[in-house]
């Protein structure tokens, strides 16, 4: 029975937590005391501020730079300007590059994907399927996501869909 209140005593929360307060005399008077802590005070400085904003991240991808001729050194090139006149546009990443990637799933099942697909989406599947039944041979099978926007196209065609769409001017 011991045991249980002594259990018990060890689990009871206390009523109020406990703080110490360290009193300070000011100097000009002998009897004041002070219960307040001193805050060290804040100082504003705006000349300063540029040191802070170079840390700050930008929130956006800046424009790529002008280049002398296209494509630069490492294969990139802008969309033409004005877009090409088709029923379907294919726009750049936020990165600037062209939306074709390739994926894996259940281990062995690749497709490749273009997203970010404006217009007629039905439109540009024919084109697609045209432009990789000349490549390969073989019809492709394809699965149009009208809601994502995106085309997915059974197989890896990634680069020759990149340079495709490149050359149609996107």
């Amino acid at each position: 029975m011991a045991a249980l209140a002594l259990a018990r005593a060890g689990l009871r929360k206390e009523t109020a937590p406990r703080i110490l307060l360290s009193i300070r005399r000011s100097p000009v008077s002998t009897d004041a005391v002070s219960l307040e802590p001193r805050s060290p005070g804040v100082e504003e400085s705006r000349e300063e501020y540029r040191f802070v904003e170079r840390l700050i991240p930008p929130t956006q991808v800046p424009e790529p730079p002008k280049h002398e001729k296209y494509p630069t050194p490492s294969g990139w090139r802008p969309p033409q300007d004005p877009a090409p006149d088709l029923p379907f546009f294919v726009r750049r990443s936020r990165m600037h590059n062209v939306p074709v990637y390739t994926d894996i799933t259940h281990g062995c099942r690749k497709m490749t994907v273009i997203r970010k697909i404006e217009g007629d989406i039905w439109a540009l599947e024919k084109e697609v399927k045209a432009f990789l039944t000349d490549l390969s041979g073989e019809t492709p099978l394809t699965q149009v996501n009208e809601v994502a926007s995106s085309l997915r196209i059974k197989g890896y065609f990634d680069k020759e869909l990149k340079a495709w769409l490149v050359d149609k001017g996107f």
